[in-house]
């Protein structure tokens, strides 16, 4: 008998022995998942910052409507007077007077397509500055300041050289960020209806 529980006794002792080894090893397993994601916390890079810079929108020169592209090429400060001498007709036109200022633009239009875009699908609207006012062109009374024929909406040959487009405009003196109207007929088909239009802003460097 006393043998006997002198056995089971070895085998409790034996029982707990084995019960604290797991107990330890599980420990020690458990110590070693923490540090092991801790070191690899550590190594990964650091969430990039939020940029809240807000973005600047870049100026554009060129815009594409269908097979036309616009492109910028010159716009002029002319100050408050178009001067009769400086014309085409120096005998006889009288100077032009403003309270603001006159400016003169050119853009080209050009042909991007593979056949010919025929006359009047094509021209130059209103100068629009940051505030979204709009100036309109001046028509017959500055004639004598753009050059004749002016080739605003005429026929384009595909990939010929852009063809100049000049109108001038009466624009505030405090108005800043321009922009002009690009403007263009809808191709349907092998046509360009008159009551299709599509439109864009190409970004003006005024220069006196």
């Amino acid at each position: 008998m006393k043998t006997k529980n002198m056995f089971f006794k070895g085998v409790n002792k034996s029982s707990g022995q084995a019960s604290r080894l797991i107990l330890v090893l599980a420990i020690i397993v458990l110590v070693a998942i923490v540090i092991t994601y801790l070191i690899m916390r550590s190594v990964q890079a650091p969430p990039k910052p939020v940029d809240n810079t807000p973005t600047i929108p870049q100026p554009v020169y060129e815009q594409q409507l269908g097979d036309i592209k616009f492109i910028f090429e010159q716009a002029r400060d002319m100050g408050n007077v178009l001067s009769g001498s400086q014309s085409r007709n120096p005998n006889w036109q009288k100077d032009i007077q403003t309270v603001e200022r006159f400016i003169k633009v050119t853009v080209g239009a050009q042909n991007k397509g593979l056949t010919n875009i025929k006359e009047s699908v094509w021209d130059l609207g209103n100068i629009v500055d940051s505030e979204a006012r709009e100036f309109t062109p001046l028509q017959y009374t500055v004639d004598s300041w753009l050059p004749d024929p002016n080739l605003c909406g005429t026929l384009l040959k595909p990939e010929f050289e852009p063809t100049p487009c000049i109108k001038i405009y009466e624009v505030s003196k405090i108005s800043k960020g321009l922009k002009i109207q690009v403007i263009a007929n809808k191709k349907v088909g092998d046509e360009y209806p008159n009551d299709q239009k599509v439109s864009a802003l190409v970004d003006l460097i005024v220069t006196q």
